[in-house]
């Protein structure tokens, strides 16, 4: 089926990469045993990205779905956890509106090769890099548009998970101090002898940590611009947030923390200005203290020790590029532009010093 608009600026899927191709047939014939109206032998393509669980885009003679499914190839049984995925999105689904529809869970790795899930597709402009010029955006609109992407973290992070009938889907409890040493044992078990250590960041986190969470919440764990999905002919108007693999009971403020990490705003220096990946830097966005003031008034959450979030956020993000790194070293990983996520890493530590030298904590 056609998109109903043929708007430049709806995200769009393009060829199947090699070794990722999907059975339509089997999914076909899955979809309509669930009772599914799709018509004919679908079109077959794939979104862009695939680090984490691979999209795709079914394009039937008279609807447009998507199917995610975990990569190819040997993964941890509880990463990309696709299933997990789905459930907590059909849960959230009638107290949390921005979650797509969820129309078929299939945990029988036999009709695909692996367990899948299908969804309804959201036609919208997916901001990534940069905003496009199309949208019309000038900064005063930026700002509002920051704002509605902001209020859509807030909005999942006043949730009372119970309401959606996931109060059991983490410990919650206990959140902050998992985290750290968590993060703490994953930068150690990844580290190359060319990066830095971070230990005095570490030792810094396990002392300074608070001993209770400001509240247990849902959260999303990967909160970003190029999560959400804006209406096309409201470009204001979020219409959707996506990616909830890694959600969970915790803090909300580690979730703003880590959020934060991929924040980069105008007056960054060149190195943080070579990591964007998303339009924080836009004329209009808010700068990340701004971010804070503005969430800390929307939630009426206490940020008096966010220094311990922001550093949490940067060394979670230095963990996380450290281990694609460690993979790059050790040829398991062939992307040339990991070569540079070491020498990240290392300013990540830099950048986590000058917080803690200057912090209060």
């Amino acid at each position: 089926m056609s998109d109903s608009s043929n708007n430049a600026l709806v995200d769009q899927a393009g060829q199947v990469r090699a070794g990722e191709e999907v059975d339509v047939a089997q999914v076909t014939a899955y979809l309509q045993s669930k009772g599914l109206n799709v018509e004919g032998t679908p079109e077959l393509q794939q979104f862009p990205g695939g680090a984490s669980n691979l999209t795709y885009l079914l394009r039937y003679a008279n609807v447009d779905l998507i199917l995610r499914r975990p990569p190819f190839g040997h993964i941890a049984k509880s990463a990309h956890d696709v299933v997990r995925e789905a459930v907590i999105m059909q849960k959230l689904k009638p107290v949390y509106p921005q979650v797509p529809v969820i129309h078929a869970i299939c945990e029988d790795a036999d009709v695909i090769g692996a367990p899948f899930y299908v969804m309804e597709r959201l036609v919208g402009n997916i901001p990534r890099q940069n905003l496009s010029p199309e949208l019309g955006l000038d900064a005063a609109k930026t700002r509002q548009l920051c704002l509605n992407v902001l209020d859509a973290l807030i909005e999942l992070h006043k949730l009372d998970p119970a309401k959606a009938g996931l109060d059991t889907l983490g410990k919650g409890e206990g959140y902050v101090a998992r985290q750290v040493e968590g993060w703490t044992k994953r930068y150690r078990a990844a580290r190359t002898e060319d990066v830095g250590d971070f230990e005095a960041v570490m030792a810094w986190l396990a002392e300074k940590q608070p001993q209770q969470e400001v509240a247990i919440r849902l959260i999303h764990n990967d909160f970003r611009f190029d999560n959400v999905v804006l209406d096309v002919n409201d470009p204001l108007k979020i219409i959707g947030v996506l990616d909830w693999e890694m959600a969970t009971l915790g803090d909300p403020l580690m979730d703003l923390g880590s959020a934060l990490a991929y924040w980069v705003q105008a007056d960054d220096d060149p190195f943080m200005k070579g990591s964007r990946r998303q339009p924080t830097n836009a004329p209009g966005m808010l700068t990340r203290d701004e971010v804070v003031r503005y969430y800390a008034e929307k939630t009426g959450f206490s940020v008096a020790n966010f220094d311990f979030y922001t550093v949490y956020g940067l060394f979670r993000l230095a963990g996380i590029a450290q281990q694609i790194y460690k993979r790059f070293k050790e040829g398991n990983a062939r992307n040339p532009a990991f070569a540079q996520f070491g020498p990240f890493a290392c300013y990540l530590e830099q950048r986590c010093l000058g917080i803690i030298a200057q912090s209060s904590l």
